[in-house]
């Protein structure tokens, strides 16, 4: 993702509410329910809380929707398979959907992802309603010419309404359309405008987000109105393909339907009436195609409303029906969307805060960033083609780069049971095809970005709940396995899977001038970094297990990074700035590449995207911020750059100078660093600062891609006062953006309470304030560092209270265990 400055436009309401209106600026106390929570009941040491009966309420879906966020607002359920939603033809439709009104509707489709690069991905099996065609063989069926406007709103938004579960549009031919969905079927409702005599809707096949079909195969009933069908996809992120099928049924709202008036194949702009199988039309000539049909109108001049259910598998339109008859056997649309938005609360209320003294869009802002880490990755469990497995499995891992240094260390803390399923749907995986997967959408492979990633993601599993893995059903030695085979196996293709392990082991780096076969010559030292801590994260699983060899091993593999650390380079203009990560060859001389390359200040202005023609060595962000990224022995990264005040110096250089980028991933632990000076404040300061410089409540308020939940996760953290360290027992500590927020974790049956004894707001600037850390006790009881938490604290189901100051000079504490952990001085051993 690359940098987007996005100044505050309007706001939103939660719960279905229009795009674009102004919320208030406080939040009234009665938005909390007055009785105990029984989650906070089930820890003895943590008092009652007030509770927020419903979080949903304050997810605005809409958040990220404009400007490159590439969000998805439609309906979905936590991990869902389905993400029924809109589509329009803007040109950064890559979640469907486009908040500014002056795109069209092109269709809503069953099969979506959330904050993705690529090419625009999925985008399946579109739903189109006609309120007047002049006939049947006259309705525009094709993409380009069916495709019209939403209604918009006094303010200039446009008449579209979300909330978890849900989603509903008004357009501007007079239909309203209204969708909800369960894990593997979506419910559609199409309410015709009074008076259409012939209301018609449409089933696309063939137009996924990047028109790529081939295969097409599909039948229709002319009794039911009944459609399966299937195609061959083109995958967005990478070389594949994938094949996806469907099932659509239809039922009338309130009154027998009955069977279509009339119906055909469509392909193009043609509709065939009375066709009932493509292989009647010449479909080899036409790309585009699916079913129209006619269906009566309601009788006695009641509201038209047809319900229309679409089922989706990835094995065969026998399984999509036999899905979408499990899973909404009645169709009945109220139910469904109640018990989905049921399955929201109960994930999101996991996570209570007291909202007094709170602006009401920073509430809005925390439980919109935890709902969209629950929309990636999704629960395709049976739906995997490629083996017969009992496991689950997951897919939309797009991609575990972006999404191992937030997302799940979020999932720990309050969604283990999940992060569960997940792990033991990657490692079926490696079982399956020699390596962890690391990124991947709808059953195919996609391009690596930084090597083995989901190494941290088993980590931060295993060293968290390793005691309860059997009870999980994670088997602790096929995971151990899974990593090892990461480690030490190359992969035929390391573009798709694995790392370069060979020259890893031979060099202790990865060389920039070899040119083996099985991958890009690319981002050399950036996968250099990459691997060092993905085996740091396997010598923490180790050394859990006992095995001390095996982790004293990956543990010195783990100090890798420091091989590629040139003493002798200097920014241009800022020679006190000295020493960074380059590329090296394989004889141990150095390449040099410009430490600014990829920043705002780079004159090549480069992406580092994938692209092995640059060779430059680094992926996506800057030399500059790339050699901060040590997040397992920043220890040893502040004795490289020169002892710990030309390390402050040099944070302070990266903000001072924008090399900071809050809309890449390693640039996440940046304003926390301070923390491994002793100067908490700084972070403190630093990390409230880019809450308040680049997110928002609003369509525009994310700096880029949201990843697949990875902005989300990374904000959520930020507001709650933490973040984490991937693979460890550690998270670094702020203050929240709350006088109180708890953790209840359900495999622990326990609710940690975070406190803060004199708080008193928030400053809208992220500057100045109480807000930083003096003291911390846990259980009344002084705690070893103000600056991290163990992870006992969250075990045992603690009352953490913080002593807050507006002094920004507090330190970490006098203790030996004060400072946050490194590998290089011990704090791992």
């Amino acid at each position: 993702m690359r940098l987007k400055l996005n100044p505050k436009l309007n706001l939103i309401w939660p719960l279905c509410i229009r795009v674009g209106t102004v919320v208030g600026q406080s939040v009234s106390a009665s938005t909390n329910a007055s009785s105990e929570s029984p989650q906070a009941s089930s820890a003895p040491s943590a008092p009652p809380i007030s509770t927020i009966a419903d979080p949903a309420s304050f997810v605005l879906p809409f958040i990220g929707t404009t400007n490159g966020g590439h969000v998805f607002p439609g309906a979905t359920l936590p991990h869902g398979m389905i993400k029924a939603g809109m589509d329009t033809d803007s040109p950064g439709n890559h979640a469907g959907y486009d908040g500014d009104p002056q795109f069209n509707v092109t269709g809503f489709s069953q099969l979506h992802d959330s904050g993705t690069g690529g090419s625009v991905p999925l985008s399946n099996f579109k739903i189109w309603a006609f309120a007047q065609c002049s006939s049947f063989e006259k309705c525009p069926t094709s993409l380009a010419s069916r495709k019209l406007l939403r209604k918009v709103l006094p303010n200039g938004s446009p008449d579209d309404f979300a909330s978890p579960g849900y989603f509903s549009t008004n357009l501007t031919n007079g239909i309203r359309v209204e969708l909800t969905a369960t894990r593997r079927t979506a419910l559609h409702r199409y309410i015709f405008p009074a008076g259409t005599a012939h209301p018609r809707l449409m089933v696309d096949l063939t137009n996924d987000g990047q028109r790529s079909s081939t295969e097409p195969a599909m039948t229709l009933d002319p009794e039911t109105g009944k459609v399966e069908g299937g195609a061959s996809f083109a995958a967005s992120f990478g070389p594949g393909r994938y094949k996806a099928f469907t099932c659509v049924t239809f039922k009338g709202e309130g009154y027998d339907l009955g069977k279509p008036t009339e119906y055909g194949i469509w392909q193009g702009n043609f509709p065939v009436q009375g066709s009932t199988s493509i292989l009647q039309v010449y479909y080899g000539f036409v790309s585009e195609m699916g079913a129209l049909f006619t269906f009566p109108p309601a009788p006695r001049n009641a509201r038209t409303s047809i319900l229309v259910r679409v089922g989706v598998s990835f094995i065969s339109s026998q399984q999509a029906c036999a899905n979408a008859d499990e899973e909404i056997p009645d169709f009945g649309f109220e139910k469904v969307r109640t018990e989905a938005q049921e399955q929201w609360n109960d994930v999101l209320g996991r996570i209570q805060v007291d909202t007094h003294g709170v602006d009401k869009e920073t509430v809005q802002l925390f439980y919109s960033s935890l709902y969209r880490t629950h929309i990636s990755p999704a629960d395709y469990t049976g739906e995997n083609p490629k083996w017969n497995s009992t496991e689950p499995y997951y897919d939309s891992l797009y991609c575990n780069w972006d999404t191992y240094r937030t997302l799940y260390p979020l999932m720990s803390l309050h969604d283990p049971v999940t992060f569960s399923r997940i792990v033991r749907g990657m490692v079926d995986i490696q079982k399956h095809e020699g390596w962890l997967p690391e990124c991947r959408g709808a059953t195919a492979q996609h391009f690596i970005q930084g090597g083995s990633n989901a190494d941290p993601i088993l980590g931060e599993f295993f060293v968290k709940f390793h005691e309860h893995a059997a009870a999980l059903g994670v088997s602790t030695d096929d995971l151990y396995n899974a990593l090892l085979a990461d480690a030490e196996n190359e992969p035929p293709n390391w573009n798709l899977q694995g790392r370069q392990a060979n020259a890893w082991k031979q060099f202790n780096y990865i060389p920039q001038d070899m040119f083996a076969p099985g991958g890009a010559n690319t981002k050399q030292a950036s996968r250099t970094l990459e691997h060092a801590f993905n085996d740091f994260a396997i010598a923490q699983v180790a050394k859990v297990l006992g095995k001390t060899e095996d982790a004293q091993k990956y543990y010195k593999r783990a100090g890798n990074f420091a091989n590629i650390w040139n003493p002798n380079i200097t920014v241009p203009g800022a020679p006190d700035v000295l020493g960074m990560v380059q590329p090296r060859f394989a004889n141990g001389t150095f390449n040099f590449t410009d430490p600014r390359h990829c920043s705002i200040h780079d004159p090549e202005m480069a992406t580092c995207f994938l692209n092995a023609a640059r060779r430059d060595g680094f992926y996506e962000s800057s030399p500059i911020v790339y050699s901060q990224y040590v997040p397992h022995d920043t220890a040893k990264l502040m004795e490289l750059q020169g002892g710990l005040e030309k390390f402050v110096s040099r944070l302070d250089f990266i903000f001072g100078q924008g090399y900071f980028d809050s809309t890449n991933e390693p640039s996440q632990q940046i304003p926390f660093m301070y923390h491994y000076a002793n100067r908490p404040g700084l972070s403190t300061q630093r990390s409230r600062q880019t809450i308040a410089q680049f997110f928002n409540a609003s369509t525009n308020g994310l700096p880029g891609n949201d990843d697949s939940g990875a902005m989300g996760s990374y904000a959520a953290f930020y507001l709650a006062g933490l973040y984490p360290l991937p693979a460890t027992r550690q998270f670094l500590l702020s203050s929240p953006y709350f006088r109180q927020i708890s953790f209840f974790n359900p495999v622990f049956n326990t609710t940690t309470v975070i406190r803060s004894k004199n708080f008193n707001g928030n400053p809208s600037t992220g500057t100045g304030g109480r807000l930083f850390v003096q003291s911390v006790t846990v259980n009344g009881q002084p705690y070893k560092s103000n600056c991290y938490l163990d992870w006992d604290v969250f075990t045992s189901g603690s009352v953490i209270e913080l002593t807050l100051t507006d002094n920004i000079n507090v330190t970490c504490g006098n203790g030996a265990n004060a400072l946050p952990p490194s590998l290089s001085t011990g704090g791992y051993d």
